[in-house]
């Protein structure tokens, strides 16, 4: 087993006293640390089956409009929009789970569930497109538009080899699918995201 060294990261053998690369001292806090994130990242441990609604966020044209902009305007529009889209995703109980450029995936449903999650999702996307419609009023801002594709289904939520929570299954496929084919400003749900808005989550209690 090896350790990492907290000031330069470098690997050791566990039972060294100081770092083989800086030379300064390993520390049992160092140990805890290396088996902490060890464990962090077991797919046995932290693997769960989840009714979720998945929600995909993407900016229209955003190959062009890169293009049009300096880079840095590029980065602080970019940084708007997603915060803006952030907050009407956890206004409704969603939790953002990754930007992937210009885009954004959300789960609904975890790590809290509720019986309304897939409504929740729904309302997220039409809050979103709304605070763009708002950004976009802001006197010298670049006219953005969006899309939102949302699907409901059974899933794995897990820990990838990135380290960062995933969901296994076709729901994230579907989700982004559909946000694809969407027209801009509109929210797409699925039919499987309907018939969970109509019923409620699967597995959760109703009464």
């Amino acid at each position: 087993m090896v350790i990492a060294c907290s000031e330069c990261g470098a690997s050791n053998l566990v039972g060294e006293q100081f770092c083989g690369e800086c030379g300064g001292p390993l520390t049992a806090a160092d140990s805890v640390s290396r088996r902490s994130q060890t464990a962090a990242v077991d797919p046995a441990t932290t693997s769960e089956r989840r009714h979720l609604t998945i929600l995909f966020c993407d900016l229209v044209g955003s190959v062009t409009l890169s293009s049009q902009l300096d880079p840095e305007e590029w980065h602080a529009t970019v940084a708007v929009y997603q915060r803006a889209a952030s907050e009407a995703i956890t206004r409704f109980g969603g939790e953002v789970v990754r930007y992937v450029g210009d885009g954004i995936m959300a789960f609904f449903g975890y790590p809290v569930a509720h019986d309304n999650d897939a409504e929740r999702a729904s309302r997220a996307g039409l809050a979103i497109t709304e605070a763009i419609v708002q950004l976009n009023q802001e006197a010298g801002r670049t006219s953005l538009a969006i899309r939102v594709g949302i699907d409901s289904g059974q899933v794995v939520v897990g820990v990838g080899a990135g380290q960062q929570v995933d969901a296994f299954g076709d729901t994230a496929n579907i989700a982004a699918r559909i946000q694809a084919v969407a027209e801009a400003g509109t929210v797409v749900i699925s039919e499987a995201t309907l018939v969970a808005w109509t019923f409620g989550s699967p597995g959760l209690n109703h009464s």
